[in-house]
């Protein structure tokens, strides 16, 4: 039998063992005949008269929601509203007519709901199941900022290359750059498929939190390109209960779940363009506003956008928002593919090797010189990634943990393998070089204008600069 065909008492039976209720009121009678009937769909129940005792049985009882009066002997239940509210436990306030006012005030204050006297009893059961649902709903955020927080420990750019030392200096630069007093600057990742856009952006968030001295700040993850189109808008900005059909209760989205950590907007490229404005919004006056609510909620969040594709050439085609793209440009990084960056291929294969044979309890990897010589020489299309499956799998398959050019079975077309082609990417490279000179000085080493003259992006020019060492 499922919840859906369930009426009120059955659900509540359902999720009795899940919820203890505390109701806080002064009129003996009513108090009982509220009890009973929660007692009878399964919860198990306390009561109590005034704000004093309430205050006091909380301790032993520890409630998951209470059913607060607001006219209570030693006061208004709105002073006791904020003690609850910050000990994560739920409110439902129950007012009179004439303290309607009240009750908004309370629901300003963070109860989750308020019902009018004389209070229907069987209302007041779906009112319970919905503050079990947005106390799930809360908790399911908080795990996901403790697993993102778990995330990001340990993480580090593997890399002795120049590339990744130059792409190092660029984090630490940045995490430089960021003050708890001021707006933290937007940071764009570009770079092929694979090589490592995810590990830079929380390598960023953990060196912002060492700068600021916090460790315990959220690093939210969206995939932009995973969202459903239908459900993006929700799972962004949040919704009002009955903002859209389903929408059954409140619930917060994940710019708000970032906090005052880090929102990672993975594959940027991919979101559409009718929810680019109100994200643009958002990254200029700092406020999101959940479907179906006209109030404002502050974003303190640091923002970084990463993503595999041109941004600057789809915004000139009208496939990305010009200005949104500037908004995300102010600060950039560009992850340089595995084949450009000399020497790491190799320290990365025998870390991803010792990390595999950690996970499942195998002797230590050693690699033959057939093996290191097909991944000095191998292209790398896929980068990071491809090198991490690739040896993870060859572990797995290798006789006595030593991984041989067989194990690793790559496409021999990829491999670079020919003296004369290595000498041509050396010329090639010298080439690159000669014209990127050449341009900045046409410019008077004006980096924009150069890459509008060679038909790059900014961010490109930037990185090809990076990676010969040109510094205008």
């Amino acid at each position: 039998m499922q919840l859906a065909h369930l009426n009120a008492s059955d659900a509540s039976a359902l999720l009795k063992q899940q919820s203890k209720l505390l109701i806080v009121e002064d009129e003996v009678l009513f108090a009982r005949a509220v009890m009973r009937r929660l007692q009878k769909a399964g919860y198990e129940c306390e009561h109590v008269e005034s704000l004093q005792d309430a205050r006091t049985i909380v301790k032993q009882f520890s409630p998951d929601i209470v059913l607060l009066d607001m006219r209570l002997p030693d006061g208004n239940g709105l002073d006791l509203l904020a003690e609850f509210v910050t000990k994560h436990v739920a409110v439902i306030v129950m007012t009179a007519y004439g303290e309607i006012s009240d009750a908004v005030n309370a629901i300003k204050q963070g109860a989750i709901d308020y019902l009018k006297k004389p209070i229907d009893l069987e209302e007041l059961l779906l009112s319970i199941q919905k503050a079990e649902t947005a106390t799930i709903q809360s908790n399911s955020l908080d795990y996901s900022r403790q697993r993102n927080a778990h995330a990001t420990e340990g993480v580090e750019l593997l890399g002795d290359s120049l590339a990744m030392q130059s792409v190092k200096t660029q984090i630490r630069r940045i995490a430089q750059l960021v003050a708890s007093d001021i707006v933290p600057p937007t940071v764009l990742i570009g770079g092929e498929t694979g090589t490592g856009k995810d590990v830079a952006a929380r390598l960023l968030h953990l060196s912002c939190q060492d700068k600021n001295k916090h460790s315990d700040k959220p690093f939210v993850h969206i995939d932009c390109a995973s969202l459903p189109a239908e459900l993006i808008e929700s799972e962004l900005f949040g919704h009002e209960k009955g903002a859209f059909t389903g929408a059954l209760a409140t619930r917060p989205g994940l710019i708000e779940a970032a906090e005052d950590g880090t929102l990672f907007l993975d594959e940027i490229g991919e979101l559409p363009l009718s929810l680019q404005a109100k994200l643009l919004n958002v990254l200029e006056r700092r406020v999101v506003r959940r479907l179906g609510s006209t109030k404002e909620r502050a974003v303190p969040a640091r923002f970084i956008a990463a993503t595999n594709r041109d941004l600057h050439e789809m915004s000139l085609n009208g496939h990305f928002r010009q200005d949104l793209y500037y908004r995300l440009n102010v600060m950039s990084i560009v992850m340089p593919p595995l084949r450009e960056r000399e020497g790491d291929a190799m320290l990365l294969a025998r870390h991803f090797a010792a990390q595999t044979s950690r996970r499942y309890g195998l002797a230590s990897p050693t690699f033959s010189p057939d093996a290191i010589n097909m991944i000095q020489n191998y292209t790398w299309p896929g980068n990071v990634r491809e090198l991490r499956h690739q040896v993870s799998r060859a572990m797995l398959l290798c006789h006595e943990s030593r991984i041989t050019n067989i194990d690793l079975a790559l496409p021999i077309h990829q491999q670079v393998v020919s003296s004369t082609e290595h000498s041509i990417h050396t010329k090639l490279d010298a080439a690159e070089k000669d014209i990127l000179l050449q341009a900045l000085a046409e410019t008077k080493n004006n980096v924009s204008e150069a890459a509008r003259k060679l038909g790059i992006t900014r961010m490109t020019m930037r990185y090809r600069m990076d990676k010969h060492h040109i510094v205008p």
